[in-house]
């Protein structure tokens, strides 16, 4: 194997510790060297030999760190992600990309210019039900899909001080947080729609920023749904596909954020894998015969993403979340909110045409 990638991480929350460090430590690809905490030290606590700098200038500075992990909140994304490239390093930044398309659209060009990997960190297109959606669709097990709607639905009724998320600040909001997931999955799916119909709302009474969102996307024959919400108890399935001989119904949660929450490490033969209870349900004709039954859902995994990274910075194979990708679903994310904003169904215009495959 090539020499590990050193990795320097932004920020010790929640993304940080669930969603990265736990595969820097069990991925021999590569080694945490350095995380920026402003004040605390929580990071050594937990990994006692990686070093603590105070400021993104120490940390992109320092000329034995390979890649920049930037999972700070939304307004940090754009500065930290153009410091780092700018002092030659790799980035791999939290989505969304940005809080704007101009910001996304530099760092794009940045990226290039430098000759720097840059890539958001997807890892809902590496969960057990977006794996088994994929291959069911590349096989046509549903034949031509006409209607596709996938939810991202929560219970959280009352507020949550400490949240900046739920605060009226750029890039906060619900739109944001999950339905940059959604868009991203679609996009890869189905490539660029047509044109959006959005109804984005503020639903509980505390609500400083958006809770719920309704989007349409029109792709001709084919017709997207997707819907979040917080004040939603009891969530029906998390998605439903209608083909033209068949449909799959999916409920459920891919288990590694709760496991990962939980302190377990990405390891085993048992990571990943869904209980056969969740399995999606597939109504088909298949070779002249009809199909009812639960489909095994495949085993998901976040380290996919960080391998792919891996590859490409070490071995020179083509990137597969690129940073165009994040423009994209910041560009919708724009496009909903004029949509929703002028109350009518607008074209979809100034999204890049960057292969998802």
């Amino acid at each position: 194997m090539a020499q590990p990638i050193r990795v320097g991480l932004v920020g010790f929350g929640i993304s940080a510790t669930v969603f990265h460090a736990p595969f820097f430590v069990t991925m021999p690809e590569f080694e945490l060297v350095a995380v920026l905490e402003r004040t605390k030290n929580e990071s050594q606590k937990k990994y006692p030999f990686v070093k603590v700098v105070r400021t993104i200038e120490e940390l992109v500075d320092d000329p034995t760190i390979d890649l920049i992990v930037i999972t700070t909140p939304n307004d940090t994304h754009f500065p930290y992600s153009k410091a780092a490239l700018l002092a030659g390093k790799h980035v791999v930044v939290e989505k969304p990309f940005t809080n704007t398309t101009a910001e996304a659209k530099e760092l794009v060009d940045l990226a290039a210019l430098t000759g720097k990997v840059l890539s958001v960190y997807q890892n809902r297109r590496y969960v057990s039900d977006f794996l088994t959606i994929r291959d069911l669709l590349d096989k046509k097990l549903l034949g031509e899909v006409h209607e596709f709607e996938g939810h991202y639905d929560r219970y959280r009724a009352e507020a949550r001080p400490q949240a900046w998320r739920e605060h009226a600040l750029p890039g906060s909001g619900i739109l944001f947080d999950l339905g940059a997931h959604l868009l991203d999955q679609v996009l890869y799916l189905f490539g660029l729609p047509q044109a959006i119909t959005a109804d984005i709302r503020q639903q509980r009474p505390h609500a400083k920023v958006d809770d719920y969102f309704d989007i349409r996307l029109n792709y001709g024959f084919t017709k997207v749904i997707l819907h979040a919400g917080m004040l939603v108890r009891e969530p029906g399935p998390r998605y439903m596909i209608h083909g033209t001989v068949g449909s799959f119904i999916k409920y459920g949660e891919d288990p590694q954020e709760a496991r990962l929450r939980a302190g377990d490490l990405p390891v085993g033969d048992d990571w990943g894998k869904e209980a056969e209870d969740t399995f999606g349900l597939l109504h088909t004709e298949i070779d002249g015969k009809l199909v009812k039954e639960r489909m095994p859902s495949k085993a998901g995994d976040y380290s996919g993403y960080y391998r792919h990274i891996y590859n490409t910075i070490r071995l020179g194979a083509p990137l597969k979340e690129k940073p165009e990708h994040g423009y994209n679903t910041v560009r919708m994310i724009e496009l909903a909110f004029e949509s929703h904003t002028r109350q009518c169904t607008i074209p979809c215009s100034d999204l890049l045409d960057a292969p998802y495959r």
